[in-house]
């Protein structure tokens, strides 16, 4: 009895490996995939261990990302007063991201900015809500899949200047001292969307547990050490983790600093790393964008050469079927 309900356990594990493989496989393989965000998904390191898992596990399929987070930017168009200028709004570059991308799939990982570091409020968090739903709308009229992140937590551990919530302004400078509940608050909306709108992974949560759970130990830990904002490459390759197992892919499930060490000594992740960041580069430029200054390049022809150029070099390190 006890070894026919362990083969019959395996059978159920391995039915859900390989579905859950099928669901990653059906959503990124062999298509363009837009990838959008703010200055954490500029930074990018997620992006690049994700590209990364997905290169070394399936040497057979085809990855085509284009990664164009931009620094400071909101999916609600607003702007703290203290902002130095008016805060980048991903709706003012959207349509041009579409047509000259042209995905399939469009990830996007908003939140972080979009509340400007104010205590919630009606208004902001209807801001919010609609560009998200702009976000959306505006990939499906473009035939494009939806995956949408939840924001990682704002840790204001590490954060020295703090604004209760009966300071006369916040902003970036001087964030809300409970900011992470705003935050909180955009995680738990986009997790009630109907998966017909999009597929939503949920970063918030899980990084706030992982961090509690550290602080039982080691009071001290963050993975933002600077501003509270933006995860260190740790947190980076955390943020990865939990995405990729939201799409069905089988993920370690061991040491993050041991793990984070094995990646980052891998030739194949420093190939895919410079990948990743030039072509982010030369795309967030050919679609454009105002932050202070307007910046638009009139190609991404040599961009695509380079990219190209190493590809072959990562498929000859992950040995793929030619």
């Amino acid at each position: 009895m006890k070894s026919r309900l362990s083969k019959s356990c395996a059978v159920v594990a391995l039915v859900f490996a390989l579905h859950a493989s099928v669901f990653a496989q059906s959503l990124l393989e062999n298509k363009r995939v837009l990838w959008l965000g703010d200055s954490i998904t500029q930074i990018g390191d997620y992006v690049t261990f994700a590209e990364y898992d997905l290169e070394k596990q399936y040497p057979a399929n085809r990855f085509d990302i284009v990664s164009i987070g931009l620094a400071s930017e909101t999916t609600s168009c607003l702007s703290e007063k203290t902002h130095p200028f008016p805060r980048p709004c991903v709706q003012e570059r959207l349509e041009r991201a579409l047509t000259l991308v042209k995905p399939q799939v469009v990830v996007a990982c908003y939140g972080m900015n979009d509340g400007i570091y104010h205590p919630q409020s009606a208004e902001r968090m209807k801001a919010f809500e609609q560009g998200i739903e702009k976000v959306i709308a505006a990939a499906h009229a473009a035939g494009a899949q939806v995956v949408l992140l939840t924001p990682p937590p704002f840790d204001r551990l590490p954060v020295k200047n703090l604004a209760s919530k009966g300071a006369a302004d916040f902003g970036f400078m001087a964030p809300y001292e409970g900011y992470d509940s705003v935050l909180a608050d955009y995680a738990h909306w986009e997790m009630q969307l109907p998966k017909s709108e999009a597929t939503v992974i949920d970063l918030h949560t899980p990084i706030d547990a992982y961090l509690a759970e550290r602080r039982k130990t080691e009071p001290d830990f963050t993975f933002a050490k600077k501003d509270g904002i933006h995860p260190d490459a740790l947190g980076q390759l955390l943020m990865a983790r939990i995405v990729l197992r939201g799409l069905g892919v089988p993920v370690e499930e061991g040491d993050l600093q041991a793990e984070l060490a094995k990646v980052q000594a891998d030739p194949l992740y420093v190939l895919i790393k410079e990948q990743r960041e030039a072509r982010s580069t030369g795309w967030l430029k050919y679609v454009g964008y105002t932050r202070g200054e307007t910046v638009k390049a009139d190609s991404v022809v040599d961009v695509e050469k380079e990219n190209g150029a190493l590809q072959g070099k990562i498929d000859a390190l992950r040995k793929r079927p030619q």
